[in-house]
């Protein structure tokens, strides 16, 4: 989450966690939910610093900082760094070198971390590029696959419900879970109403309660990019999702950095989510991870688990 809390460490009288993993909380594993037959961890660890496509607002400088520090190597210790935490599943998107460290990791160290991979590949027209990367994705042995938010987003605002559908089922047709990603809730309004097949979804879900979050003038605004937030209607979307049945992924909860992740998770698992993605550093997942029991252990849901 951008580095951005960094200094958060130093606002707390708490003494920084042990080194060895062991000391750390090890009596109480974190929590787990289950998407199809594949037991997934309640907190997940996101792409956006895997891959370096980090949301810096303008801050054009983080990109590059992001992927010096991220190499390989630093990709590789901080996978397996989450596991030992016990956040046992990641979720990218098909971004060709990090599929390959994904390979090494666990082809050639015994890495254990599950994948969850969108395709970026056009879903429209006669899907064989979708489907081609779907196949590529089975084969490489990914856990599950979603239609990428970006996408359903312009297919759900074109209300294309058959190209949704059609991506759901090739997931399908190629073994897989296979959900539905999206910023815009119209979307996930658009599967439910349509009744389309999707095993999840992943949706973004954060308060607007920052520095740099939205001011209700700007949310009357037609266009979804204003800089700094991805979750438009957090409260509308907190509602409609009480009324869905499938397992919730929620995605962008600390709007980039903005929010402090104790208060992004509280608010997430507290407003129905049933997972949460965080991008994290490697320096970050031990705390992160003590954060995500306290915040499990004290939640207060009127959603129900759904996975």
């Amino acid at each position: 989450h951008m580095g951005t809390r960094v200094v958060a460490a130093a606002d707390t009288d708490e003494k920084p966690l042990p080194e060895d993993v062991s000391l750390v909380d090890s009596k109480t594993p974190l929590p787990q939910g289950k998407i199809g037959k594949t037991s997934i961890s309640r907190i997940l660890l996101g792409g956006n610093l895997l891959t370096h496509f980090t949301h810096s607002r303008d801050l054009k400088y983080v990109y590059t900082l992001c992927e010096h520090y991220n190499t390989e190597q630093k990709i590789i210790e901080t996978m397996a760094l989450s596991e030992k935490h016990g956040v046992n599943t990641l979720v990218v998107h098909t971004v060709p070198a990090i599929l390959a460290t994904l390979k090494k990791y666990r082809q050639e160290q015994g890495g254990k971390m599950q994948w969850i991979i969108c395709p970026t590949a056009p879903a429209n027209g006669d899907f064989s590029e979708y489907t081609k990367q779907v196949a590529g994705l089975a084969e490489m042995g990914t856990n599950a696959v979603y239609l990428w938010g970006v996408t359903a987003d312009k297919l759900a605002a074109e209300e294309n419900v058959d190209a949704i559908a059609k991506v759901v089922a090739i997931g399908h047709e190629h073994g897989m879970p296979s959900g539905v990603g999206a910023h815009d809730l119209k979307v996930i309004e658009l599967c439910e109403k349509h009744k389309i097949p999707a095993d999840f979804y992943i949706k973004t879900f954060h308060h607007h309660n920052y520095p740099t979050g939205p001011k209700p003038d700007e949310l009357t605004e037609p266009t979804r990019e204003v800089p700094g937030y991805w979750c438009r209607n957090p409260k509308e979307t907190a509602e409609f999702m009480k009324t869905v049945e499938k397992p919730w992924i929620a995605f962008k909860v600390m709007a980039a950095g903005a929010i402090p992740p104790k208060d992004a998770l509280q608010y997430v698992f507290d407003n129905g989510a049933d997972h949460s993605l965080l991008g994290m550093f490697d320096f970050e997942i031990a705390e992160d991870v003590k954060i995500a029991k306290e915040v499990l252990h004290n939640v207060n849901r009127t959603r129900s688990w759904k996975s």
